[in-house]
């Protein structure tokens, strides 16, 4: 299920090993700190494989996902603010919107060679972000504070319909765990079909699969759909999590920048490849950024930067590409034997 390159009865164990350790890891550490990490990873897991799915099956590169995630944090947030609407509702209609959106870039873009989608998502996402920065009706540069849901008594309680935990982050590691889980289902599902097929091959070789008959153009425009949906549902909950939003945060080039960099880190193309790309580096990033960023020397941004070259020189298929070179070595180890195995057979029928 999540490499078809590995025999079933290994990926299932090792599938059935990393549920259970996400699912019980939580309930033994009660700490806010492993929480919002896990948090962290769950949301960065699932925004690189919503990327992944675009840049990675079908090889187109988008530089501006931001635009996505913001779309999706803003439309929830200003329907719970200004018409008190349920996030989940709220998440269904910036989902909408951010379709909407990659029709309106996806259409004419796909029609054209090279990589107008990458100029096209930075370019859209930085003008949303100068929008949003000078829009009083969404807050400005400022951006929504989120109200707080409160018991009949005033104080600050839970709340599932209104998508809001004031008394613990466990349901938010959970909810994070399970978008990230809905993410990757729609990405095994569209790697095992035959749109998963097409994109690969688009990505091989685009000039090819038009040859074959290959719709490419539609094929790429439903990878971005299926994307940008992924994108703003995400949004929605991180909105949630941190009951405010502002353009910065949503819309910057740093976040886009971000989810592809954990997308290649992992191994772009790969099922596994986000999961173990943002399982390394956002822990790694709230580490240098506590320990480090506070003193203004970006050390953290030299180790990011160090971390990509030295993937991109000695491993270019990401983390994910080790257990591809580890196969392989165990398959050479195994292939001298055959030959002894077959002599010993003979002599001892003869």
């Amino acid at each position: 299920m999540l490499d078809r390159r590995l025999p079933a009865p290994l990926t299932l164990t090792a599938l059935a090993v990393v549920i259970g350790i996400l699912l019980t890891t939580p309930l033994l550490i009660n700490n806010n700190v492993f929480h919002h990490t896990l948090i962290l990873i769950g949301v960065y897991a699932a925004l690189a494989q919503a990327w992944n799915i675009l840049g990675g099956f079908a090889g187109q590169i988008s530089l501006g996902n931001a635009i996505f995630f913001g779309i999706g944090a803003y439309t929830s947030s200003l329907l719970l603010v200004r018409a008190q609407v349920s996030p989940w509702l709220g998440a269904l209609a910036g989902m909408a919107l951010a379709m909407v959106l990659a029709l309106l870039i996806g259409y004419p873009v796909f029609r054209l060679a090279g990589h107008y989608l990458a100029i096209a998502t930075i370019a859209l996402a930085e003008i949303a972000l100068v929008i949003f920065q000078n829009l009083d009706f969404v807050g400005g540069a400022a951006g929504i504070s989120l109200p707080i849901t409160r018991d009949m008594q005033g104080r600050p309680t839970d709340s599932w319909w209104m998508l809001q935990f004031n008394s613990s982050k466990l349901p938010y590691v959970y909810l994070a765990l399970g978008l990230l889980g809905l993410v990757q289902v729609v990405a095994v599902l569209l790697d095992r079909s035959w749109i998963g097929f097409y994109l690969r091959a688009i990505k091989n070789d685009q000039t090819a699969a038009a040859a074959i008959g290959v719709p490419v153009a539609r094929y790429k425009l439903i990878a971005l759909l299926i994307s940008s949906a992924c994108t703003a549902l995400i949004g929605t909950f991180y909105a949630q999590y941190l009951l405010f939003v502002d353009p910065e945060t949503v819309f910057g080039l740093s976040l886009s920048v971000l989810i592809a960099l954990v997308a290649i880190l992992g191994g772009a193309g790969s099922l596994w490849g986000p999961f173990l790309g943002a399982a390394v580096l956002i822990p790694l990033a709230e580490v240098t950024r506590s320990q480090l960023g506070g003193r203004g020397t970006a050390f953290d941004l030299v180790i990011y930067g160090l971390l990509i070259m030295v993937i991109a020189v000695f491993q270019p298929a990401g983390l994910a590409g080790l257990s591809e070179r580890f196969r392989l070595r165990q398959r050479a180890r195994v292939a001298p034997a055959a030959p002894a195995d077959t002599q010993m057979e003979e002599s001892i029928r003869s």
